[in-house]
């Protein structure tokens, strides 16, 4: 059975008022999603993906994108079912049952609390290390009280800033991509050739495997955009389009960059046995490329990138989450107050820049903070997105006898099983949080039903579902 697409005013036919501005467009959607993911991302971790992929970087990216178009799908198919801000929590709740999508949200709520801390933090230190006078601490309470005024002016101005600091980074990215391949015709590191896609002395599939599941992470982001589907003014098509389009185009602008970065390396054989651990070796790369100039430009780029231009847009969905999870009464109701003229989420943006805040200096103290918050941050994302991948088999093939086999069979089969290799082979500490953590959510959900606070979950009936609420 095809469900009917939906008009983007279509929150009101499952119990919710429309509260939030619909002023988004494609490219809008299109443009965050790609800030959101950093077309610049492999500038910070290219050392530990090129030192994981015994050098083949690019191939690593390549298949990463891939892996993640999977989960593109399902996203796309359940943003088109349920045109609602909320992401996995709403997918999930409408898609199985409220109980799950309750569990889903509050896994994918511990990236989103994590993700914005761990950028103002990478910022921050970056930005200290090229103007030593101003303390990180400093830095990063400048990033965080700049991007919550411009959050909290509204939706539109967000996505203003978006599409500048989109052209900026582009312009850095097409600067250092034309100079290398110059660098590179000239005879500058290795010259051209394959190894970054395929090195026969070095290749084996777990090998690879183990890079991509450090690679992937480059591309979380693009689920961002449905967590604006309530601000999306044009057809609920338009969100699962604009996470395809991102998907691809930051995926080829990561092959891209890294094949390039791949052959000025200075010395591969070093990096690959002994690593990365300043974080520096894209910058090594562009030093070898033009010099100093071209290290400090790409490294300014990473720290403005990193903790303002993805710092706003994680923050902004994640206070879309929490609104979408408290007007279903699963979270205190006062993150679920949406400012009368500018049509944010107001007291989550708040909260979210606190917390941001408070966790980004306490990291800031401690010496292993980076790499203690970048184990953590993806755990939750990644499970839950392997329960978005199991809601779009039960809710169109089990429950609506959908006959699309490869979209609502296939794709999400291979998407489930794609992520679940990447979160079993996660690093133990994060497994461990992220157990704890789900631990914790169901002693949540198991008080939130033992006092009648079971989300009252609409169902429309013209897309199949059996009318009423769940309670």
């Amino acid at each position: 059975m095809r469900e009917p697409d939906l008009s983007p005013h279509d929150v009101e036919r499952y119990g919710y008022t429309q509260e939030l501005h619909r002023s988004l467009s494609f490219t809008d959607l299109l443009v965050y999603g790609l800030v959101f993911m950093v077309p610049i991302a492999p500038f910070g971790i290219f050392g530990g993906v090129f030192q994981g992929s015994g050098g083949m970087v690019a191939l690593a990216y390549a298949i990463g994108m891939v892996a993640m178009m999977f989960t593109a799908l399902s996203y796309a198919e359940m943003s088109r079912a349920f045109p609602m801000a909320g992401s996995v929590y709403t997918y999930a709740g409408r898609g199985i049952a409220a109980p799950v999508g309750f569990l889903s949200g509050w896994m994918i709520l511990l990236d989103y609390v994590l993700i914005p801390g761990l950028l103002y933090l990478i910022a921050s230190i970056a930005m200290h290390s090229l103007l030593g006078s101003i303390p990180v601490w400093l830095w990063l309470v400048a990033f965080v009280l700049l991007n919550t005024v411009v959050n909290y002016t509204g939706i539109e101005m967000t996505a203003k800033v978006n599409k500048v600091m989109l052209v900026g980074e582009l312009v850095v990215l097409a600067i250092f991509v034309v100079i290398g391949v110059v660098a590179l015709a000239m005879g500058r590191g290795r010259g051209f050739d394959l190894t970054p896609l395929y090195n026969a002395d070095t290749f084996s599939v777990s090998l690879v495997l183990g890079a991509v599941s450090i690679a992937v992470l480059s591309f979380l982001g693009f689920d961002g955009i449905s967590m604006l589907a309530e601000e999306n003014k044009e057809s609920a098509h338009a969100i699962g389009r604009a996470m395809i389009a991102a998907l691809l185009l930051a995926g080829t602008l990561f092959v891209v960059q890294t094949w390039i970065a791949a052959l000025l390396v200075p010395d591969p054989q070093a990096l690959i046995r002994d690593g990365d651990s300043g974080g520096t070796a894209f910058y090594d790369a562009a030093a070898v490329a033009a010099g100093p100039w071209l290290a400090k430009l790409t490294a300014l780029a990473t720290a403005i990138a990193w903790g303002f231009a993805n710092a706003l847009v994680a923050q902004l969905a994640t206070s879309r989450l929490l609104y979408a999870m408290a007007r279903d009464r699963q979270l205190p109701s006062f993150l679920a107050k949406v400012h009368p003229t500018k049509g944010v989420p107001v007291n989550a943006t708040l909260l979210v820049a606190v917390v941001s805040l408070v966790l980004g200096l306490y990291m800031a103290s401690r010496d292993d903070g980076i790499t203690l918050l970048s184990t953590l941050v993806n755990f939750g994302a990644l499970s839950a997105f392997l329960v978005l991948h199991v809601s779009v088999v039960w809710h169109h093939v089990v429950r609506h006898g959908s006959r699309e086999w490869f979209k609502h069979l296939v794709s999400p089969v291979l998407g489930f099983v794609i992520l679940a290799f990447v979160v079993v082979n996660a690093d133990v500490a994060a497994q461990t949080l992220g157990f704890v953590w789900l631990a914790i959510g169901v002693a949540l959900l198991v008080f939130l039903l033992a006092t009648g606070r079971r989300p009252e979950l609409v169902l429309d009936d013209t897309a199949g579902a059996d009318q009423g609420a769940t309670r």
